[in-house]
């Protein structure tokens, strides 16, 4: 390792125009890269697709439910004539378009009541009325206010062939001739799913730029006493640009969850160039360019490394959720903070040099002025000196919070996770109003002889008995409800009989409900319940089907949303549980492997008690758990254990050189202190750069990671040196180079 580091300093300090030369090269390949990224929404996020919910959940959706698009059609007359040939029309310009596989509305339905064609006077389209089942009518007309056209699209669409399609049917309702006083929007699943891929690409468009200039500010302010003070936020936005380069050519697509990791990668980058740059400007102090170069390289890149690898550690433990998304964080912000790692190490020296680096001359200060770095170094050596009641008070916050982590809620419904104010979002949730359903829990029924009058009967004794036993449901549909609308209000007797009954049903409405004779679903119309309750819901029917199966070869489960998000609060609260304990693990053996030293193991007390203070903040300030929110235990792991190690390392540094565990600590509080607590400010504004996104789950993300963020610097600068004084008491002193003990400043009087 030594020696790798010792050949990379020696080639930035002789061909430093080579290197710089390297670089932009990269750059450029993966500014090429940035542009072959794609966005992700959807089921996939939440729920592994090979995995067998994920297959159930597949299968349920790809027959069920097609994607569609909904024209949603404001009008105080949506049963006139001139409304039903304007939607006769219009119907007919969407069936003419790509991919479509199918198009129905009232129109149809009343074509199909008047021998196939469009009633043009009142009296014909009351006739029809009376002839089409009310339960029929109300699936596309409510009340006389709206009407809406069910628009079904082709299955295995490639994205870009989605979007055509959505640009296409809205070029078509933009350029139509409506009556006066109609207006059309779109709205259903696929327009849902594009605006919000096009929400999170503006939005991860204005957490990069927010974060950088926050940067920007941070180092103009703080950083000043440095030249070059701005080189750092080149470094990261170099960084930066790699790991979405890479990202593209990977094939890694974004999603929220990854829209949320790239503060978090600015933010640990921004603390990495920090630290090159400010270990370059004090050892330029001391010698020459090559001697800095060479000190800067062989010292901090292998510190920062080591706190990077530890960092990685907390986002490796994600890859054990079930959760695609929690995955998927992780493996970016590994991606990154590699990524701003290498452009520091590299970048820093090579344009200290190609810049021609002088430092700026300090500034003597006077006995009077404040002095941030001393008054660090006093209250860490009061600390240090007398680390048991800190440590106590510390402890005892953290066991808190760790007891009231289990009373935290659990947040899985997306629609908190989108914008509110999201057009297709608004769209949805004005339909479901007016049609007078919150949500659904579907029975998913699969097998040989669905379409069975034995598995017909069933359906419809089930339906009911979990109308009366459960008052969470206000309703259900199935095919059930159309059986019996087509055959007035009575059970087929005999399976001829239900079959004619089948045949009477429009192919758009049975489809809805039964897909040939091997799928069915019973949809259950809900109040609005939390997603807990909806959990305790979802049990209580599956011990309903277990009392009362269906038919032999029919097996029947909740499905859709209603089983996946559920589902999903079981994954975040087991997970989330795992991740933090295989964080911490994974960090131990790392450092345990590396240092091979007792203090190697200082870093875990304050990660652990940052932890536990973070449990205790969600709980305070209401934050709930979150597909984001659940990966703050193992990130905050990766947060603190870099600052935690950046102290550590120092202090055996300056251990080996003084021997003396209090003359060490005093030593390296005095000069990374300072350092650390900008560079955690940086990465506090850089993380601070989550609270602009319009997606709630990123914004209240970010106010969890400022807070870990906080405690981080804490544990850092406040337990670290408590802890590293009660593990010194385990060393021996060692004698310095003049063999005797170094004292500290105060104690040569």
């Amino acid at each position: 390792m030594k020696r790798i580091f010792e050949r990379l300093a020696d080639v930035i300090t002789h061909h430093p125009m080579l290197v710089a030369g390297i670089v932009v090269a990269l750059f450029i390949v993966c500014l090429y890269g940035m542009t072959t990224i794609s966005m992700q929404t959807g089921w996939e996020t939440y729920m592994v697709k090979d995995s067998p919910e994920g297959s159930q959940y597949n299968k349920y959706i790809t027959t069920f439910q097609s994607d569609p698009v909904v024209l949603f059609i404001d009008t105080d007359t949506p049963i006139s004539p001139d409304m039903l040939l304007f939607m006769d029309g219009l119907e007919q310009s969407i069936r003419s378009q790509q991919n479509i596989k199918s198009v129905s509305g009232i129109a149809d339905i009343l074509k199909q009541a008047n021998n196939g064609t469009l009633p043009t006077s009142i009296g014909e389209i009351q006739d029809a009325e009376t002839r089409v089942p009310t339960q029929v009518l109300a699936v596309y007309t409510q009340s006389n206010l709206i009407t809406i056209i069910r628009v079904d699209v082709n299955e295995g669409l490639s994205e870009k062939a989605k979007t055509n399609l959505l640009t296409n049917l809205q070029s078509l309702v933009d350029n139509a001739d409506p009556p006066p006083g109609v207006k059309i929007s779109l709205t259903g699943s696929a327009a849902f799913s594009q605006q919000m891929k096009n929400s999170m690409s503006s939005t991860s468009g204005v957490l990069i730029f927010a974060a950088l200039i926050l940067m920007v500010i941070v180092m103009g302010i703080l950083f000043s006493f440095v030249s070059h003070r701005f080189l750092p936020v080149l470094m990261v936005a170099i960084g930066l640009v790699s790991a979405m380069g890479l990202m593209g050519l990977v094939g890694i697509q974004l999603n929220m969850a990854v829209i949320g990791a790239f503060p978090v990668m600015i933010g640990l980058g921004i603390d990495y160039a920090i630290q090159f740059h400010a270990r370059f400007d004090e050892e330029i102090r001391k010698g020459t360019m090559e001697q800095a170069v060479f000190m800067t390289v062989t010292r901090t890149g292998p510190a920062v490394l080591y706190a990077m690898l530890a960092t990685c550690m907390g986002f490796v433990a994600m890859f054990i959720s079930p959760v695609p998304m929690i995955q998927g964080f992780g493996l970016v912000s590994i991606i990154g903070v590699a990524c701003c790692y290498l452009a520091s190490l590299v970048g820093i020296p090579t344009a200290a040099i190609l810049l021609k680096y002088t430092p700026k001359v300090k500034k003597p200060s006077s006995k009077r002025s404040f002095s941030y770095s001393a008054l660090l170094t006093k209250t860490s050596m009061k600390i240090a000196k007398n680390p048991v009641p800190i440590l106590l008070v510390a402890c005892v916050i953290a066991v808190i919070g760790f007891q009231i982590d289990s009373y935290i809620p659990i947040q899985t419904n997306e629609n908190a996770f989108v914008p509110s104010d999201m057009p297709a979002k608004v769209l949805n949730d004005k339909v479901t109003r007016m049609y007078g359903a919150t949500s659904t829990a579907p029975i998913y029924l699969n097998g040989d002889g669905v379409s069975s009058l034995t598995t017909i009967k069933w359906m419809k004794q089930f339906q009911d008995d979990e109308l009366n036993r459960h008052s969470e449901f206000t309703g259900a549909t199935s095919i059930v409800t159309y059986i019996l609308a087509y055959n007035n209000g009575q059970m087929p007797a005999t399976q001829s009989e239900l079959d004619t009954v089948l045949s009477l049903i429009p192919p758009d409405i049975k489809k809805t409900y039964l897909v040939g004779s091997t799928d069915g679903v019973i949809q259950f119309v809900t109040i609005k319940l939390q997603t807990n309750q909806q959990s305790s819901l979802k049990e209580q029917m599956i011990q309903d089907i277990a009392f009362n199966p269906p038919p032999s070869g029919i097996n029947a489960a909740p499905s859709g949303g209603f089983d996946m998000f559920t589902r999903l609060i079981g994954s975040l609260s087991s997970s989330k549980e795992q991740m933090t304990a295989l964080g911490f693990v994974l960090v131990f053996v790392f450092l345990v492997l590396v240092y091979r030293r007792v203090h190697a193991i200082t870093p875990l007390v304050p990660i652990i008690l940052v932890v536990g203070w973070n449990a205790a903040a969600m709980y305070l300030l209401g934050i709930d758990y979150t597909p984001l929110t659940a990966t703050l235990g193992s990130m905050t792991i990766g947060v603190a254990a870099e600052y935690t190690i950046l102290v550590m390392e120092r202090y055996a540094e300056e251990f080996d050189n003084l021997g003396d565990p209090m003359s060490a600590i005093h030593h390296s509080v005095e000069r990374i202190g300072t350092a650390i607590t900008i560079s955690g400010l940086a990465t506090f504004f850089g993380f601070s750069a989550l609270l602009f996104a319009s997606f709630p789950i990123i914004s209240n993300f970010g106010i969890t990671t400022l807070i870990a963020v906080g405690f981080s610097l804490i544990g850092a600068i406040i337990i670290m040196p408590a802890i590293l004084s009660i593990m010194g008491r385990l060393e021996k002193p060692r004698p310095n180079e003049e063999g005797q003990a170094c004292l500290l400043p105060d104690e040569h009087n």
